[in-house]
């Protein structure tokens, strides 16, 4: 399964940055606004998030990124 790009938003400015596949991602923003912790499978393994702290989740566009036009 293809993996694609998010970035998570935390409460103090902190963001991380992690490949995760489709399932993973629907997951997560199914459990945004909720409390507890959730357990994301990225990449290269797994991360528990707070998701009290999770302020924002940005995911960036399938489009390609090749060369430097707009």
């Amino acid at each position: 399964m293809a993996h694609k790009r998010i970035s998570i938003g935390f409460e103090g400015g902190q963001v991380l940055s992690v490949k995760v596949d489709a399932d993973a991602e629907k997951a997560l923003r199914k459990s945004l606004g909720s409390e507890g912790w959730h357990e994301l499978p990225v990449e290269d393994g797994e991360i528990r998030l707070d998701l009290a702290r999770v302020v924002y989740l940005q995911t960036d566009s399938d489009a390609s990124r090749v060369g430097f036009g707009s």
